[in-house]
């Protein structure tokens, strides 16, 4: 089962150049299993988790095809619940209402739009990865366009029917979590973090691009251009990761379908033969 293709639900490993910020498979890992959705976008182009089920649909059909069963792993939120909650068609981005949110932002700063859809759409302000202004102005852009919040377009409350589909969530005591969460940064920043997001910018790259706006890479503009020191920028980083993470843990909490598996302690290949062992239990029952 574990020889199979990989299908990655994190929102910014589909972009190339951003590696270190993004924790990539290595080469070795991508040589020897088949993963989608890395590096298929460059930094310059938006994605959304619907764009992101459209190709993950695509992927889908080419491996079952093949014989393999599929598995998603990681990430995103949004992009999980695109999977299993399909989000109601949307209206398309008005261009008027970005005009108007732009002349907003620059006199009240980010966080006053933040604070305005925390008015209007408390939930999906909440499940935020922060102050990502894209998110911030498309959520405010359906708003002021149909009145509803955005979060209210995902009106589909119960998996997806007709085809077996298994969910499962590694859990581990949150000190044993944040510890794992700082390690990785500390790991991350001294693989090089900083250099990738100077390169990127030394390529042309709008530091406020989507791809640019999440945790580990913002802070590393930030502290490029002065605004903070390095160790701020560290500190930072580990700040918003640990958020992060647990507007995750809060998000999945409501699907009552995960099968939680406690991780901590255990090896990589005991938790796959835990999986492995509940799948083929359900599926004999």
């Amino acid at each position: 089962m574990w020889s199979c293709p990989v299908i990655s639900a994190d929102s910014r490993q589909c972009f190339r150049y951003l590696d270190i910020g993004t924790d990539k498979p290595s080469s070795e890992v991508l040589a020897d299993v088949r993963h989608y959705n890395i590096s298929v976008l460059d930094p310059a182009e938006e994605d959304s988790s619907r764009q992101f089920a459209r190709r993950a649909a695509n992927w889908e059909q080419e491996i079952l095809a093949s014989g393999k069963p599929v598995l998603i792993a990681g990430g995103s939120t949004l992009h999980l619940q695109e999977l299993i909650f399909p989000m109601d068609n949307l209206p398309s981005r008005n261009q008027e209402n970005m005009a108007l949110l732009q002349q907003e932002e620059s006199e009240a700063g980010l966080q006053g739009l933040y604070n305005r859809l925390k008015k209007v759409d408390p939930a999906y302000a909440a499940s935020m990865d922060g102050l990502n202004p894209h998110r911030i102005y498309r959520a405010l852009d359906v708003w002021m366009q149909t009145g509803k919040p955005f979060s209210s377009f995902h009106s589909v409350k119960k998996p997806l029917p007709g085809r077996d589909r298994f969910v499962f969530g590694l859990n581990m005591p949150r000190p044993v979590l944040h510890a794992r969460i700082n390690t990785r940064v500390d790991r991350m920043v001294g693989a090089g973090l900083v250099d990738e997001v100077r390169q990127l910018l030394d390529k042309g790259y709008d530091p406020g691009l989507q791809s640019l706006q999440s945790v580990g890479y913002r802070e590393a503009i930030r502290y490029l251009k002065g605004e903070c020191s390095h160790e701020e920028m560290v500190a930072d980083i580990k700040t918003g990761s640990r958020r992060y993470a647990r507007r995750q843990l809060t998000w999945l909490g409501r699907w009552k379908f995960i099968r939680w598996i406690d991780s901590e302690n255990k090896k990589p290949a005991d938790i796959a033969e835990l999986i492995s062992d509940t799948i083929r239990r359900v599926a004999a029952e």
